[in-house]
């Protein structure tokens, strides 16, 4: 191991790669950061830039442009609720409304650190524990996925606020049928689709998410007739750009980080399972870990809120890097492209390869770690020039956030009725916000719907339409048992508080 990273030092170090993590981490950065863009599509156009290089040097670039886009893409969650990446949606939940608040900086922050730390204590993992793991992303099967994605359900308890429980379900229900939209992945039949050859493939996720928060944001302003902005000119340009965080504030933070660490890094190492659904799960384990004071607090500007899907969504991406070095199976879209990057360099990644190619597989992980500093580097002098996005009036913001969505969703796919759909669904999400609904487990469910179906049907192929495969495999019942205790526990302590009222 000693000898593999002086390899990955020796080759990350050098000078071409050095100034590709750096260009790399500063475009994932920008790209994170503008709403409906994304890794993919960054890493994507990345590809023939990088076919004059070296597989590494290739590979160290679209490396540095993936966890850049994450780390950035929070900027746009906090400042004007408008998700600049999937993984970064859970982000928005406690941090705009902190933005809101006045302490867009005191977020910016905290996002991060907690991306930094996230990051950096996954890259450890990576560095130590790859070959391990790999061991264990191979033992999951399609029940475990699915008895994953009813746990993953179980969050929705999070994003319920006091006595909107049935509100959110509902909620849960729509994303779980939006999710259902198109063709059936193993029968191929079609569904829901009325006809229309555009919805054949489904939903895309950025869409739904775009028109739930960053057009809807923008439509519920222009009909309540409001300018939040007003109150934030009043700001001082030093309140507003604060990244200074009181001892509290840090300790919370620091309670999240371990345990959100873990969480997405393991979430990450699962193939399929990626970023988003590490932040949603991160968060909503996280509101179980905190006091009964705190849970009041998230969906509100809560410090643990904003940690814990930030440092998971970093976490994550690291963790994706071990299915895809150690197996050759992609963790996530986005490490599907770098896949299929690395098989055009006539290298196939696999157990091996960190034998056959020893610099490629140690320094992609050194330069992880390099790249991490240099995005703290970057981004933590610019939070205050960048917190000052929250003083321009909503009447020049809110055209800019609705050219970027529409443009974002436009270069996604160059259909028109891309457009039109995310219209639609802005137009009875902007309703829904106006009457209470919450939209985070809208999403939640739209993620984990496709997943858990696609697993519950492979699950009962295998069984022949039994479901004993519930309680046949160890680890599929141990985490249908911990969901089951996660749910009875909420009920236990619902029940609890109506008696003491009632008494």
């Amino acid at each position: 191991m000693i000898e593999g990273i002086l390899i990955g030092l020796e080759t990350a170090l050098s000078l071409k790669n050095l100034s590709m993590v750096m260009m790399g981490c500063f475009f994932g950065t920008i790209i994170g950061m503008l709403p409906g863009l994304g890794p993919m599509t960054a890493i994507a156009l990345m590809i023939p830039i990088t076919y004059g290089f070296e597989p590494a040097t290739g590979l160290i670039l679209m490396a540095g442009v993936y966890y850049g886009a994450v780390f950035g893409g929070s900027t746009s969650s906090i400042l004007i609720n408008a998700p600049g990446v999937p993984g970064t949606v859970a982000t928005a939940f406690d941090g705009y409304p902190m933005a809101q608040q006045g302490k867009a900086g005191k977020a910016l922050a905290i996002a991060a650190y907690s991306s930094f730390a996230g990051g950096t204590i996954a890259t450890i993992f990576l560095l130590f524990a790859a070959p391990s793991l790999s061991k264990v992303s191979l033992a999951f099967r399609s029940p475990d996925y699915f008895a994953l994605m009813v746990l993953g359900l179980t969050a929705v308890s999070a994003f319920s606020a006091k006595g909107q429980f049935l509100k959110a379900m509902m909620m849960v229900v729509l994303g779980l049928m939006l999710a259902s939209v198109g063709q059936d992945s193993l029968s191929d039949i079609t569904r829901f689709t009325f006809g229309n050859i555009n919805l054949l493939d489904g939903i895309s996720f950025v869409l739904v998410v775009m028109a739930t928060f960053a057009m809807s944001e923008a439509l519920t302003i222009i009909l309540k007739g409001k300018d939040p902005s007003r109150a934030t000119q009043q700001i001082s340009f030093s309140k507003l750009g604060s990244i200074r965080l009181d001892k509290e504030e840090r300790n919370k933070m620091l309670k999240s980080i371990p345990r959100s660490s873990v969480i997405g890094f393991l979430v990450g190492v699962l193939p399929g399972a990626g970023a988003t659904i590490a932040s949603f799960l991160a968060y909503g384990m996280e509101r179980n870990f905190v006091n009964e004071e705190e849970k009041q607090k998230f969906g509100k500007g809560s410090v643990h809120g904003l940690a814990a899907p930030e440092t998971a969504n970093n976490a994550a991406c690291s963790g994706a890097f071990v299915p895809l070095l150690t197996l050759g199976i992609p963790g996530s879209g986005t490490t599907a492209v770098m896949l299929g990057a690395l098989l055009g360099f006539g290298i196939q990644p696999g157990p091996r390869l960190y034998m056959t190619h020893p610099e490629i597989f140690w320094s992609v992980i050194m330069s992880m770690y390099i790249g991490m500093v240099i995005l703290l580097i970057l981004n933590l002098p610019l939070i205050p020039y960048i917190a000052r996005i929250l003083a321009v009036p909503k009447n020049f913001l809110i055209p800019l956030i609705l050219f970027f969505s529409v443009t974002g969703i436009y270069l996604m796919s160059f259909n028109n009725f891309d457009i039109f759909l995310m219209i639609g669904i802005a137009v009875v999400a902007t309703f829904l916000r106006l009457y209470k609904f919450p939209m985070p487990p809208l999403i939640l469910a739209f993620v984990l719907g496709g997943l858990m179906e696609e697993n519950l049907r492979r699950s009962l192929l295998i069984s022949n339409g039994s479901f004993e495969f519930l309680w046949d495999r160890t680890l599929t019942a141990i985490i249908l048992i911990l969901t089951v205790t996660i749910v009875s526990w909420q009920a236990y302590k619902s029940f609890k508080k109506r008696t003491n009222i009632i008494n």
